[in-house]
């Protein structure tokens, strides 16, 4: 038996999915306890902004039924150190600087109890201002990931495709994260990461996978700027998608997948064509 997949969007509040997956007149406040009549887990996007208060997060416990899974982003300060374009090197995951949105943040999602679902560090692309090598990144990683409390499932998203090494994803299984396989314009597809080396890198780095299907933003907005219908033909990737999680979840129990509206236009209806894909192969 394969492992269960979740599924969803990243977030949930988009003003254009009214009509066309919101009922029309629905109130911003209901859309929440809506989408969990159709799926069973999001991405929140806004905690990347701000450190979520308490009674915010309060909010999406009442909001969504029991099984409902809640997965979250680092704040920016903690993944980017700071508000600037280009990310600060002297900051990112330096306890000193970062340490107090880190706990709000981790106190805040612990009010979600078993809704709360893996929690991402999505850092951006370093360039060698940000760190001139790999290793001094990795270091702070190592020490942040294990100073953060067990009671959490951590995602860790890298977006310099020359990182994802063997060691790297060694280094995120001692402290049981899982890589963010994610689709993204300058990122290698996950299914050409499973297949690299004959299977050396093992994508695989704790008990559950996490993936992010977020697309060329130029490239979709170009065509549209409302997201309520499909303007990317991403046919031929979701299949690809769809195979590697059934080859992934034959070895795990869980996975978390979620589309952004910059993957195709319309992140609900992407994430339905996945899935569909995905049951088919079993048939």
């Amino acid at each position: 038996m394969p492992g269960r997949l979740h599924y969803g969007t990243s977030s949930w509040s988009e003003k254009s999915w009214v009509g066309v997956f919101y009922p029309d007149g629905m109130p911003p406040s209901d859309w929440l306890s809506y989408y969990a009549t159709v799926f069973d887990s999001v991405e929140a996007d806004v905690t990347y902004y701000r450190v979520p208060d308490k009674k915010l997060v309060d909010g999406w416990a009442e909001r969504t039924p029991d099984g409902f899974v809640l997965a979250a982003k680092f704040p920016r300060s903690v993944v980017h150190g700071g508000d600037q374009a280009q990310p600060d090197g002297d900051k990112v995951l330096v306890p000193d600087v970062v340490g107090d949105d880190c706990k709000r943040f981790l106190d805040a999602m612990g009010r979600l109890g078993s809704k709360c679902g893996p929690l991402v560090l999505q850092f951006p692309y370093f360039n060698k201002k940000a760190f001139t090598s790999r290793q001094p990144f990795f270091d702070r990683l190592d020490a942040f990931l294990g100073a953060l409390p067990k009671s959490f499932r951590y995602a860790v998203e890298l977006r310099n495709k020359t990182w994802i090494t063997t060691d790297a994803l060694a280094l995120l299984r001692r402290h049981r994260a899982a890589l963010v396989l994610v689709d993204l314009l300058y990122m290698p597809h996950p299914a050409d990461l499973h297949e690299q080396l004959d299977g050396e890198l093992d994508l695989v780095t704790t008990d559950f996978v996490y993936a992010r299907l977020i697309g060329d933003r130029k490239a979709v907005e170009e065509r549209t700027k409302s997201f309520d219908h499909i303007v990317v033909d991403q046919g031929s990737r979701l299949d690809r998608w769809a195979a590697l999680l059934r080859t992934l979840l034959e070895n795990v129990p869980e996975a978390y997948v979620y589309a952004n509206n910059h993957y195709a236009g319309h992140g609900p209806a992407t994430i339905k064509d996945l899935v569909a894909r995905y049951e088919a192969l079993a048939r």
